[in-house]
């Protein structure tokens, strides 16, 4: 059976397309994103290059994806978000596309996880499962059923418990209770 023909590319996100996907960011989380935990986490960050994806058609940004740096009780681990869709384009495998590429790249790294905050039936379609609650503490309030990981290596999300935190601090920001691992 052939796999379905997409008219949409995923590709590593270049330079050039930063606007474009925080423009796409801003569009699909609106200003509240700020506040969100998550975002602490990645304030004064950047994304891990090698791991963000944008989805392009025909030179139009349809989607991005991108993973940072943390830490989780001392180990380096990743975050991923924020995966964004434009609206028009959601239901199309467009964010499965994105991450997975995303996940096998991380596959090739030295990390043992990746987390994030979501959906749960959503992400289960890419391998994430629900963390026990209080295995991971983020800063902020966070909905303990909305934790979620995944092994990169065989296991490792069974072993994964702390503080979760800035594994480093690329531009100086006031990012109070993100703290740094």
């Amino acid at each position: 059976m052939n796999a379905p023909v997409v008219p949409w590319q995923i590709r590593l996100e270049a330079p050039a397309d930063m606007a474009r996907v925080e423009a796409l960011n801003a569009e699909s989380f609106g200003p509240g994103r700020f506040a969100k935990s998550a975002y602490r986490l990645r304030e004064g960050v950047s994304p891990i290059a090698a791991l963000s994806f944008v989805a392009v058609e025909n030179d139009v940004l349809r989607g991005s994806v991108r993973f940072w740096p943390i830490k989780v009780g001392g180990h380096e681990e990743l975050l991923l978000g924020p995966l964004a869709v434009q609206s028009s384009q959601r239901g199309h495998g467009i964010g499965i596309a994105l991450m997975q590429a995303g996940i096998a790249a991380a596959q090739q790294g030295p990390w043992r996880s990746i987390l994030l905050i979501g959906d749960e039936p959503y992400y289960t379609k890419v391998g994430f499962s629900r963390l026990p609650p209080g295995r991971v503490k983020f800063p902020g309030p966070v909905d303990q059923n909305r934790i979620l990981g995944l092994s990169l290596k065989a296991g490792e999300i069974l072993n994964l418990s702390g503080q979760v935190r800035r594994a480093q601090i690329d531009e100086a920001v006031c990012a109070d209770g993100a703290g740094v691992g």
